[in-house]
């Protein structure tokens, strides 16, 4: 249930590491003005792509930034409280996640439900039509993305396929990592994914079912932390790779930054860094000293992808600029424990241990088998700890824009009350004095460990509940 704690320590262990390496110097970086800036870009971060606001449709960046002024209108951005090292902290940046219907995203021990975008065989109802509007523009810039990223993938694998034929192959395998594998190695009758398995792993890699919607106003924002690596200014998010998507799965983002004629811009000969008045996307290779940094202007309507493993061998950032900003950055979430369908089926795998009685309405338990009590009693955590507390404690957020998720968590707790029925039940069994001692400590070793876990977990969430409340 809990993040991997290990993890966490190695991280932090890397990050003190590094710190120490640097002293009191920064590290190089570059940005636009400077001369090797396009060359440190094509060598160090070929895999992120910048599609300026020029080369998108009028028509989608009108659509799709009126989306994000009827959503903030509407109330519909919320500062989320997650967990860091033990200890609950609140974003500076305001978010919304809008997907596929009964689709979830975890980031940072918080759960966020997505706000379903109009899908085929559901039926969705919004507040209004400025929300239902907002919705629709959104999930034409995923279809959008999701085909561009699939072109800018090709592109991609070609160019680098091309690099590979002019070299010997211990010096393709030396300067192109992983690159050898069958799927990169591409015919020109491959280009056009006309191969069945590549055109397949492409959309399994960009086919989006969530995007999260920050929105900040760094004119608001009291305090906004340093980076500490560069000193490239402001940063309204800290580095980091994203979390839970699916492996080597491409991001793709959509970038806003309001218009404010009262901003200063400083003059290009002027600069020593990057223009803080203007938001950037900051670039690096994950713990690395050697290879400058890179720090990208965005300008309202610029999109950016990070193809392939990007995400998994770099670490990105976002640099605040002066004006309030949006984003919409589109992903393909891990999902395998995170929609609906997979936690009712979990319950209903649950409930087969449960048996209602016709004639008296009560409950009795099919089997005390050991591992039988032991995964109902794992599934009644998950459903409490991962969905249900997780949900409720966000408040009514998501009644900002729609009711769909209230009838399937009312239905979600309804079976946890059954499965805490089922724990009572198999108590009252160890209990019994003719239980036999043997099947007694079976059942005990068995559900024991849940028990635990629940009751800490309990305190934690608790703890959460009231430090909340004095945020």
């Amino acid at each position: 249930m809990k993040r991997n704690g290990s993890r966490e320590k190695e991280k932090e262990t890397k990050k003190q590491r590094l710190l120490e390496q640097l002293g009191d110097r920064w590290l190089p970086y570059l940005t636009s003005h400077n001369t090797d800036f396009h060359e440190l870009w094509r060598t160090k971060y070929s895999k992120f792509m910048l599609k300026e606001a020029s080369e998108v449709s009028e028509e989608l960046h009108q659509e799709v930034q009126q989306a994000f002024v009827n959503l903030l209108e509407h109330g519909c951005f919320f500062q989320d409280l997650v967990r860091i090292k033990g200890k609950d902290v609140l974003t500076p940046v305001s978010r919304i996640l809008i997907g596929n219907p009964g689709y979830t995203y975890k980031y940072l021990n918080t759960r966020l439900f997505a706000v379903p975008w109009l899908t085929e065989g559901h039926e969705i109802q919004y507040i209004n039509e400025e929300i239902s509007a907002a919705c629709e523009a959104l999930n034409k810039l995923n279809s959008y993305f999701r085909d561009e990223a699939i072109v800018a993938l090709q592109k991609y694998n070609n160019s680098q396929a091309k690099k590979l034929e002019s070299l010997p192959v211990s010096d393709a395998e030396q300067d192109f990592p992983g690159f050898m594998k069958e799927e990169h190695i591409s015919e020109d009758n491959r280009s056009s994914c006309s191969h069945g398995n590549q055109c397949a792993n492409l959309e399994s890699r960009t086919s989006y079912n969530v995007t999260l919607i920050n929105y900040m106003d760094p004119q608001q924002m009291l305090y906004l932390k340093q980076e500490p690596y560069f000193g490239m200014g402001k940063m309204a998010v800290s580095w980091h790779h994203d979390e839970n998507l699916v492996e080597r799965s491409t991001v793709a983002v959509y970038n806003y930054s309001c218009k404010d004629p009262l901003v200063p811009r400083m003059k290009e000969e002027d600069l020593k860094g990057r223009d803080p008045a203007i938001w950037h996307i900051g670039l690096k290779i994950a713990w690395d000293i050697k290879t400058p940094g890179l720090s990208v202007p965005l300008y309202p309507g610029d999109c950016y992808f990070m193809l392939d493993d990007l995400n998994m061998t770099h670490q990105h950032c976002v640099l605040s600029g002066l004006q309030s900003r949006f984003s919409s950055t589109h992903r393909v979430a891990e999902c395998s424990t995170g929609t609906l369908d997979y936690i009712f089926s979990q319950c209903q795998v649950a409930l087969q241990n449960s048996e209602h009685k016709s004639d008296s309405g009560t409950i009795t338990l099919k089997s005390l088998e050991g591992t039988v009590v032991k995964q109902v009693e794992k599934i009644h955590n998950e459903v409490e700890f991962e969905w249900l507390r997780q949900f409720w404690f966000q408040g009514n957020r998501y009644r900002k824009c729609s009711n769909w998720w209230h009838q399937p968590m009312m239905k979600l707790e309804d079976f946890w009350k059954e499965m805490e029925v089922m724990t009572h039940l198999v108590l009252c069994e160890a209990r019994k004095v003719e239980c036999p001692m043997e099947k007694r400590h079976e059942i005990i070793s068995h559900i024991l460990p849940s028990l635990t876990e629940r009751k800490e977990l309990r305190k934690e969430w608790i703890a959460r509940y009231f430090g909340k409340e004095t945020k």
